[in-house]
């Protein structure tokens, strides 16, 4: 609160570093602002110059999306403050944290899915990185978004808004792109086009965007087994591995961390009249590669660039994305927008889990040549309708209603395999796959609400809003799972499924105001509520009665890893948002400056923890937390052709109450044999995954050449330091220093082409991003070396040349 006190003006952040600027179309008419100083959003559901908006918005143009490379969601956090993304390479869509507002341990591999935050291509939620091809703009809105918005606004939301179809006109556009990585074998290469097809003129339109990129990785996995289950996974004991044992046992692949992604969407507008129209979207994407973008911090002596592990990690991701999008004009009283989408998200997965085990210390290492693998299949399938009513009849009160339906359902298989161990004979026969656990977990969540804003315009200058949403879920869970080792099934499809219930409903709110002082200066307050609704753990339920507990304490003594029954649900956990803001334009639109602060009350938080039998992590509700600071960005122009931008942004966030018994660390810490214990979350504990200082500072500059220009553009980007887990410096967590990037870009740019250079890291900064488990979880077991703790690192420096051509 005292920061709010002590600070009387406040704005949220325009757009991000290098913007030039450049105009947006209105995503449903494709208009542009004659201003090229001027981007035209609609997060307030009605089309609106940013700097007419009075809440925190961010804008990235098309132009922008260009020139700074940003190709998907994982590259944002660099032109947007108060966001703080991990980039944890092509094996997930990343972790993303805005305002502080994650409580998760970090993790070398990122997020699939992220409940707090809501990510829209269009008018869909779907938390997934389709590739930013033929986007309008990208509009970031920071704090609770409850009201308008549902499905995991807690946090914020990002909208990818895609060109729509042009009806009037042909239209086509090739883009090309070639480079080198520095610590990588081969060239990376990104080809992608678009195309606009009137069929029948004003009437209808098809438009597609299609990709290819291959990125070429620079991870390498020198300590991959010849043959598990034979081979000797440290055959030279734990100080190194000889040129001798090397060859009889162990092999290398390179770049293992490569990119492989197809990406396409396409859509067909039927205009039936000026009042009328409906929008079909398809979209399609698909990734490969082959390991993660992370070191194993030097064990058994493997490089920057290298990780320990003894298996390839493999993931193969897609989703597919159908939409139906109807626009009406119903008397001129209201618009009509009505959307139905259905989204279907695949993941698979292996990965090297012979650490899983060994820090679970079940004694599978007594065996030589012991090693384990997993594999796991989480499949997402997602429908969901909103209706909603836009006022257009003019006058002093405007207004939006609306409901909303989402039912997501999530089923996931995981198994883990023992290669050759001699324990698989003794259990459970036949087990051809030397199955050592399997589980599955199906689960739905339906979710239903309403909607509501109204706008008041008390004087031509200053308007009051205020807006609600009801809301309610049911969320179902239930599974199993099986040991074969010890007797189970092999299957876990031939046990009886365990699970429960939950279900939850209340209200959020906003409160809205702003004044214009003059054309150019607008002063603007909220306060809103946020939420984001509970759901099932992805862990199988426990059996009931639980095996092997014969003193009834709830623990397995084999330490079966399962979720008991008050461990397979989490409830929602709730925001409540205030901040001042000002917009500002000076010297005839030459320096814009906004500014904003922010205070962010979270009650209830979704905490990671772990079960209690097989210290498997989970979601668990506790204690309270609180984010406030600040944003700012400025833009000007001090000369024709030149322009100077930046952005700011400080954010403490930290607990403010005690969890008692949340964060799971190994006792002793760092040698085996260990037991796995809990530490408290203190108030004052840092939230982990964002940085409390993020900036950027950048320029523009454009000179006229012949027929056309040439375009000069340098950026560099600061992120701060940042913790990776709550309580870091007493449960074996890090502090992940700060660093500073530099990139830069020389382009020749005509109406019909464009040709230039760029370079990303210029410097070949090293720098880590991310780790994966904590320092607790190190040393030896009975002389094996584990390689859990995992280092996940930027991308080193890479430079190329790309070309465009429209037509």
């Amino acid at each position: 609160m005292k920061l709010l006190r002590n600070t009387l003006l406040g704005a949220t952040m325009l757009m991000g570093v290098g913007t030039n600027m450049a105009f947006a179309q209105d995503a449903a008419e494709n208009d542009a602002s004659d201003d090229r100083n001027e981007i035209v959003v609609t997060a307030t559901r009605r089309a609106v110059s940013i700097q007419d908006v009075p809440i925190n918005i961010s804008a990235l143009g098309a132009e922008q999306i260009a020139k700074q490379r940003i190709d998907d969601v994982r590259d944002l956090a660099d032109f947007t403050p108060g966001m703080t993304i991990s980039d944890t390479g092509p094996g997930s869509t990343g972790t993303i944290v805005l305002r502080g507002l994650n409580a998760s341990d970090m993790d070398s591999t990122g997020d699939s899915y992220d409940s707090a935050i809501g990510v829209y291509l269009g008018e869909v939620p779907l938390y997934y990185d389709f590739k930013m091809l033929d986007i309008a703009r990208v509009e970031t809105l920071l704090g609770p978004q409850g009201t308008l918005y549902g499905l995991g606004t807690l946090a914020g939301a990002i909208r990818n808004i895609p060109n729509r179809p042009d009806t009037t006109n042909f239209a086509s556009e090739a883009h090309g792109r070639l480079y080198a990585k520095d610590h990588s074998g081969k060239a990376g290469y990104q080809l992608d086009g678009v195309i606009n097809i009137p069929i029948f003129q004003d009437h209808v339109a098809f438009r597609s965007a299609t990709g290819y990129f291959y990125d070429p990785g620079f991870i390498d996995s020198p300590l991959l087994l010849q043959q598990p289950g034979v081979s000797l996974p440290q055959p030279s004991g734990p100080g190194g591995v000889s040129a001798a044992d090397y060859a009889a046992n162990l092999k290398r692949q390179d770049d293992v961390n490569f990119e492989k992604t197809f990406t396409t969407r396409n859509q067909l507008l039927v205009r039936f009249s000026e009042d009328l129209q409906a929008n079909f979207t398809y979209a399609y994407q698909q990734t490969k590669t082959d390991g993660g973008q992370y070191n194993s911090n030097g064990v058994l002596g493997t490089g920057r660039y290298e990780n320990g592990a003894r298996y390839l990690e493999p993931v193969k991701r897609r989703a597919h994305l159908g939409s139906m999008e109807i626009n009406a004009n119903l008397a001129d009283i209201a618009d009509l927008v009505a959307t139905t989408a259905y989204t279907d998200v695949k993941n698979e997965t292996q990965s090297d889990n012979t650490d899983l085990l060994l820090d679970l210390d079940y004694g599978y290492e007594t065996f030589p040549a012991f090693s384990s693998w997993n594999e796991s299949v989480d499949r997402r399938k997602q429908f969901n309708q909103e209706v909603r009513f836009v006022s257009r009849h003019g006058g002093p009160f405007s207004w939006v209603l609306g409901g909303f339906f989402n039912r997501q359902k999530l089923h996931r298989d995981y198994i883990e395999h023992v290669p050759n161990h001699p324990w698989v004979e003794f259990g459970t026969q036949p087990n051809p796959d030397e199955v050592e656990y399997a589980s599955y977990v199906n689960s739905k969540v339906t979710e239903k609400a309403i909607f509501g804003e109204g706008t008041f315009r008390v004087t031509p200058n200053w308007q009051l809003t205020a807006g609600a949403r009801y809301f309610g879920y049911t969320s179902k869970v239930a599974g199993a799972l099986v040991v074969p080792l010890i007797g189970d099934p092999v299957s876990p499809y031939d046990l009886p499924s365990a699970g429960g219930t939950a279900k939850k409903s209340g209200w959020v709110w906003k409160f809205n105001s702003s004044y214009n002082f003059t054309p150019d200066i607008m002063l603007y307050a909220t306060y809103s509520k946020g939420y984001r609704i509970g759901g099932p753990n992805s862990v199988a339920p426990c059996p009931n009665p639980l095996p092997n507990d014969p003193d009834g304490d709830n623990i397995n003594n084999t330490q079966l890893p399962c979720g008991l029954p008050n461990e397979v649900q989490y409830g929602p956990d709730t925001t409540k948002n205030a901040e001042i803001g000002i917009r500002t334009q000076w010297f005839d639109r030459k320096l814009t400056f906004n500014f904003n602060v922010f205070q962010i009350k979270w009650d209830g938080i979704q905490l990671a923890s772990a079960t209690l039998n097989g210290i498997v992590g989970i979601t668990v509700n506790g204690g309270k937390g609180e984010s406030e600071g600040f944003e700012t960005s400025f833009q000007v122009r001090p000369v024709d052709g030149l322009s100077i931008q930046g952005t700011y942004s400080y954010t403490d966030a930290k607990l403010t109450q005690d969890v008692l018994e949340n964060i799971p660390v190994n006792d002793p810490a760092g040698s085996y044999p260990s037991v796995p214990i809990k530490l408290d979350a203190l108030s004052g504990d840092r939230l982990p995954g964002s940085a409390k200082n993020s900036g950027s500072l950048g320029a523009t500059y454009t000179m006229p050449f012949k027929d056309g220009s040439i375009v000069a553009d340098w950026t560099a980007t600061y992120r701060g330091n940042v913790v990776t887990r709550l309580g870091w410096d007493r449960a074996f967590g890090d502090k992940l220093p700060s660093y500073v990037l530099h990139r830069a870009s020389l382009t020749y740019e005509t109406d019909r082409y464009s040709v230039g250079l760029f370079a990303n890291n210029i410097f070949d900064k090293y720098a880590v991003s991310s780790v994966a488990n904590d320092r607790s979880r190190v040393g030896l077991n009975d002389g094996v070396l584990l390689r859990y703790y995992k280092r996940t690192v930027i991308n080193p420096r890479t430079f190329g040349i790309e070309a465009r051509f429209k037509y």
